[in-house]
């Protein structure tokens, strides 16, 4: 897996396109010149060893991909083009990690003198890890159909996985017992799209919210997101009071020993072994 951002680049500048984007009629229908530049981050480490295009990113293709890519899509505006173009590389090439991109238009329709103008983004892999659980019908299944529904979206990957392990309920409420595990995923979805996509996968396994701490067929949350630290009115990251939680810190354990909590300044194996916190 190639989530963390490597420090090694490889840079493609000023690469010539002739393509079909732009508000105006005119622009999509004659078309015009569009520069491209970009920085993909990878590990070249290898590839500096062994001297094989195997073990790096063939430049050359990836000029090719984005020729292709830009002649074949059109965009209204210069911000679509340079999301929807970074998404496709980030795709198409799972040695490179994030992207520095800039889509220039030397010719826009300005009218007045300017020698270019731009639209530079970055993006990248993100690594998530997300609690899985499940106390109603058959659990197994509605962990594994989570799993394979992570495994098969085309923004994320499904990592390492741990083991599910029988814990009691917790919050109070009477109920059957739960089947917990954590899945550690990348995505190229921000925080709050995340979100959204694990409310739709437990939509499609009949999860309702009728009472807090209550049953459910199948539960998502996300446990980290990167090193992000995040409040808003429908999300916190890292997930608020996982560090008393023992069904999510022992599964985590056994897949992210070592990663450590950016609030708490802990590893998850630290919080899992502190009386106080893991839950013992």
């Amino acid at each position: 897996m190639y989530c963390e951002q490597a420090k090694d680049e490889i840079r493609i500048e000023k690469l010539g396109v002739f393509a079909h984007h732009g508000v105006y009629p005119e622009e999509t229908k004659k078309g015009q010149t569009f520069y491209v530049n970009t920085v993909l981050y990878t590990d070249t480490h290898k590839a500096g060893i062994s001297d094989e295009l195997e073990h790096t990113v063939d430049y050359g293709n990836v000029c090719h991909f984005i020729t292709n890519w830009m002649q074949n899509n059109t965009c209204r505006l210069l911000e679509a083009v340079a999301e929807r173009l970074a998404r496709a590389i980030l795709l198409q090439y799972g040695r490179v990690s994030a992207i520095d991109l800039e889509i220039v238009k030397p010719f826009a329709p300005v009218r007045l003198p300017f020698e270019g103008i731009s639209v530079k983004i970055h993006r990248s892999w993100h690594k998530a890890y997300i609690a899985l659980g499940s106390n109603m019908g058959n659990r197994e299944k509605y962990l594994s159909g989570a799993l394979e529904a992570m495994k098969t979206h085309p923004l994320m990957r499904l990592g390492e996985v741990s083991e599910l392990i029988v814990t009691r309920p917790y919050g109070g409420v009477e109920q059957e017992d739960f089947l917990n595990g954590v899945a550690e995923v990348e995505t190229l979805l921000d925080p709050e799209q995340l979100l959204e996509t694990l409310h739709e996968m437990e939509k499609a396994a009949g999860r309702e919210r009728p009472l807090r701490w209550g049953p459910r067929t199948l539960d998502l949350d996300i446990l980290f997101y990167d090193q992000l630290v995040l409040e808003s009115k429908d999300l916190v990251i890292p997930h608020p009071d996982m560090q008393n939680r023992l069904f999510v810190l022992q599964p985590l354990a056994e897949i992210a020993p070592y990663f450590r909590h950016p609030v708490l300044g802990k590893s998850v194996r630290e919080l899992l072994e502190m009386p106080g916190l893991g839950g013992k």
